[in-house]
C-alpha cells in the first residue's frame, strides 16, 4: 500500500514505523485510566521531555516525533498521538504550512479521543475541521504528498471519519483503532 491514508478494516495490522514498545495503555479523559503525565501510575510519569525537532517536508523521514505520532495514531493511542503532534506543532510554528498540516493531524487524533469518550458531536467537529485544514494545505502545496502523506486521502479520511456512527464500546485504556484507515507515509522511512 502506498496511500497516505489507506482505507482498511479497523482490525487490519498496520506497519510500525519505529522500534520500541508502545505505552501500556491509552489515556481516555473521564475514564479510569490514570493521566499519563500527572498521575504517579501514568505511563509517562516522571519521564523527561525529550527535545523535539521541528518538522519540515524535507526531514519528515528522520523526525522521530512525527513517526512516533503516526505509530501511536495507527495503533489506537489517540490521546498520545495528539500530544506528540501538538509538541511537534509548537516546535514547528503554528502559522506555517507545516504547522497547519500538523493542526489537521492534531484534530484527527482529537476526533479519535472523542470516539473513545463517546462524544459523537466532538468526533464530527474535530474530523470535519481536520478535513478543512487538509484541503487548505493541499491548495497551497504543489505536490499531492506532504511529509509523506497524501493530502487528498487525508481529506477523504477526515470527511469519512466525520460521517461514521461509532457505536462500539471499547475497554477503558485498551488501545483500539476506531477509524477505517491508517496513516501510511510513502516512501516508508528506513525502507
Amino acid at each position: 500500500m502506498t496511500a497516505a491514508a489507506a482505507i482498511a478494516e479497523p482490525d487490519v495490522v498496520v506497519v510500525k514505523l519505529l522500534p520500541g514498545v508502545l505505552p501500556a495503555y491509552t489515556y481516555i479523559p473521564g475514564s479510569s485510566t490514570p493521566h499519563p503525565i500527572r498521575h504517579p501510575s501514568g505511563h509517562s510519569y516522571g519521564r523527561k521531555n525529550r527535545s523535539v525537532k521541528p518538522l519540515s517536508p524535507d526531514n519528515w523521514q528522520e523526525n522521530r516525533s512525527f513517526l512516533l505520532a503516526i505509530d501511536l495514531f495507527n495503533h489506537g493511542y489517540y490521546w498520545e498521538a495528539h500530544e506528540e503532534w501538538d509538541r511537534l506543532l509548537r516546535a514547528s510554528g503554528n502559522e506555517s504550512v507545516v504547522g497547519r498540516f500538523l493542526k489537521g493531524l492534531v484534530k484527527m487524533a482529537a476526533a479519535g479521543v472523542k470516539v473513545r469518550e463517546h462524544s459523537i458531536h466532538g468526533v464530527r467537529r474535530h474530523a470535519a475541521s481536520a478535513g478543512e485544514v487538509f484541503a487548505d494545505v493541499a491548495a497551497e502545496n504543489e505536490d499531492e504528498r506532504y511529509c509523506g502523506l497524501e493530502l487528498t486521502h487525508l481529506q477523504f479520511a477526515a470527511d469519512r471519519a466525520a460521517q461514521l456512527a461509532y457505536k462500539e464500546r471499547h475497554a477503558a485504556g485498551k488501545p483500539a483503532r476506531v477509524f477505517p484507515f491508517a496513516l501510511e507515509p510513502f516512501p516508508l522511512p528506513f525502507a
